[in-house]
This record gives C-alpha cells, structure tokens and sequence, in this order.
C-alpha cells in the first residue's frame, strides 16, 4: 500500500513539475496606478515565455483605470527591478518602454463589472533557464492616469503561457525519495 501511494505522490509531482503554464489569481485586488507586485522571482520559471492570457473583472475603479490596464511586465534584469526598457509589457496604458509591447484584446472600459477576456502571443518568445539571471515577472496596474489618484480592483487571473514553476529543492528531494521508495519496495 505504501508504494502505491509513494508512486502516486510521485505521478502528482512530476505531473505538476511538467505544467506548461502557470497563472496568478487575483482576488478583489486594489493596485494604485504605476504600481506593481513581483509575481514571480528570477529563477523561479522556465520555459518558454510564448504568450499570455487574462481572465478579469475589473470590480472598481478610480480616475479611469480600465479593465485592460492591468499589465504584466519585465524590466531588465539588474539591481533596478522596476527600471523602463524591459523585455515585455502586456497590457497596461502607460508605457514601460518595453522592447516588445502588446495590449489585451479588449476590456477599455473603467466601468466595474468590465472584463477583459483573451490571450495575446509573444512575436519574440523570451527563454526561462530557471536561473537566477532570468527575468523577474511583475504584475499590476499598467495606467499612471494625467495626476495622482489612480486604482483599480480586479479579480480573475493572468496565465503566463509556455512556462512552469521550477519545483522547490525540497520539492525535488521528496521526488527522489518518493523514487527510492517506489524501487526499493519492488
């Protein structure tokens, strides 16, 4: 009994190690405008970066924030994590000065209840190693607005296509375990 569940622990593992996707939930989140939070660390994806989706409600929404201006951003790699000129900007009505730069197919509107449903694909996939020299994701609210002042609130989830979690080290001791377990009852 014990190595059918070690095999089954190691086949949930693996299958979720292997995910070519990875998504972020955001749950009646409140982000000023020009703000974003670090979804994702350096060296925590790998893959291929080959294109994205966005599933949201936009529930609130103040100084013309729209659905679409919630962005996902790359800044360049060094010690200014939100410095302009990154590798990828999606979404978001301000610019980053990205050098690759894409707009949701829709959700223009500042009006709660507004979505923005739909994927865009990278022209330039962006290559994850999963070392600590890859980029960083950032996540949040793309609009600067003309003053200060500006927010919106969604609730949904971005879906970063082509890429899974680099599975944790402790993750990984526990599949050679499950491993070792498995071969040595057999």
């Amino acid at each position: 009994m014990k190595s059918v569940l070690a095999g089954v622990s190691l086949a949930s593992l693996v299958g979720a190690a292997a995910s070519a996707d990875v998504t972020y939930t955001l749950t009646n989140l409140t982000i000023l405008g020009g703000n974003l939070t670090r979804a994702f660390e350096a060296g925590t994806l790998q893959g291929t970066l080959t294109g994205a989706s966005i599933n949201v409600t936009l529930n609130a929404s103040t100084n013309s924030t729209n659905a679409s201006d919630l962005c996902i951003y790359l800044p360049p790699i060094g010690p200014l994590p939100l410095a302009f000129g990154g590798a990828l900007q999606v979404g978001g009505y301000s610019p980053f000065n990205a050098s690759q730069r894409y707009y949701w197919p829709n959700g223009d509107s500042s009006a709660p209840g507004t979505t923005s449903i739909g994927s865009v694909s990278f022209t330039s996939p962006i290559n994850f190693s999963g070392g600590a020299s890859d980029f960083a994701v950032w996540i949040g609210n793309g609009y600067f607005g003309a003053g200060s002042g500006t927010s919106g609130t969604w609730t949904g989830s971005i879906t970063l296509i082509g890429v899974s979690a680099v599975p944790a080290p402790g993750a990984l001791a526990l599949l050679g375990l499950a491993g070792l377990a498995t071969r040595r009852r057999r």
